[in-house]
């Protein structure tokens, strides 16, 4: 339930109220506490106001601190003074005679340990004060407060408002993208042929494209000059052997092959035995065949 301005300020009222009332009974207990451990009249006066008041410093110190090691430090402050007041509030309601001021001189308790220790208590909060009073002051001080973000809405409408501005500011649209030229090469060129025995069927000369880009690459140069005869072949490398007749082929022929099988009768073996060309050894093994098969005719 949200309280509205007036509700708040009540409560703020009323808190300040229950406080100043705390501390009216506690700056009774503590002035006493403080002329039972040497402090004059205005100086017992003010003493409630050293450690309540630190108090209340601590905890405004704690409200306003943001970094977390500040915020703890200023809580152990607030939660020291106030044991610390607490302790000798305690022990005003534990020794009467420092009602009616009739104790003796800094001697706040019958044992003398409890009573050493609640004298070093009672007059070391003052010089506390001033020390960790200085300490929070200045962090406070110095404080700087974490930037508040924007809301979420008005950023939305920012964000929107910015990018229809930078939409509005573009006059001329970006250029078209350019695509290259494809790259033509030139025809092939048609040098001239080579003279020869065969006939050979023009082809029209197909005249190349200009183009002014590209260098014409370079062509193989043909010549048309006639080759030279390479002479006639030497007697060294021809055969010794003289050329042979028909009819010598046969009747060699006929000796070697007298005594094969007509299986062994091909045309390769009478070739290899004759030392003929494979057409005269065909010829050779149908003349041989047909004489043994009795189908020769009479010559």
């Amino acid at each position: 339930m949200n309280l509205n301005r007036w509700g708040k300020s009540f409560l703020i009222l009323a808190l300040v109220a229950v406080v100043g009332m705390a501390f009216r009974v506690s700056w009774n207990a503590l002035r006493d506490i403080a002329g039972a451990v040497g402090a004059d009249e205005t100086a017992a006066t003010l003493y409630p106001f050293v450690v309540d008041g630190l108090m209340a410093l601590a905890l405004l110190a704690t409200l306003v601190l943001t970094n977390k090691r500040d915020k703890s430090f200023a809580l152990k402050v607030l939660g020291t003074y106030t044991l610390a007041s607490l302790v000798l509030n305690y022990v005003h309601g534990l020794v009467p005679e420092l009602h009616g001021e009739t104790v003796d001189w800094t001697r706040l308790a019958d044992w003398d340990p409890a009573n050493y220790a609640l004298v070093l208590l009672a007059t070391s909060l003052p010089v506390g004060s001033i020390y960790f009073g200085s300490d929070l002051v200045a962090k406070v001080l110095h404080h700087r407060p974490a930037p508040i973000p924007a809301p979420v809405a008005n950023a939305e409408e920012s964000t929107e408002s910015v990018s229809n501005r930078s939409t509005a500011d573009l006059v001329e649209s970006p250029p078209a993208p350019i695509t290259p030229a494809p790259l033509r090469m030139p025809d092939p060129v048609t040098v001239g042929f080579v003279k020869s025995a065969l006939p050979l069927k023009p082809v029209p000369a197909i005249a190349p494209a200009p183009v002014a880009s590209i260098a014409p690459r370079p062509v193989p140069a043909v010549s048309t000059r006639p080759r030279r005869a390479t002479g006639r072949l030497p007697e060294a490398a021809r055969s010794s052997r003289p050329k042979r007749t028909p009819d010598q082929l046969l009747d060699e022929a006929r000796q070697v092959t007298a005594g094969w099988s007509d299986a062994a009768l091909t045309a390769e073996g009478i070739r290899r035995a004759v030392h003929t060309s494979p057409a005269n050894a065909r010829m050779l093994r149908d003349t041989l065949k047909a004489e043994r098969n009795g189908t020769a005719k009479a010559s």
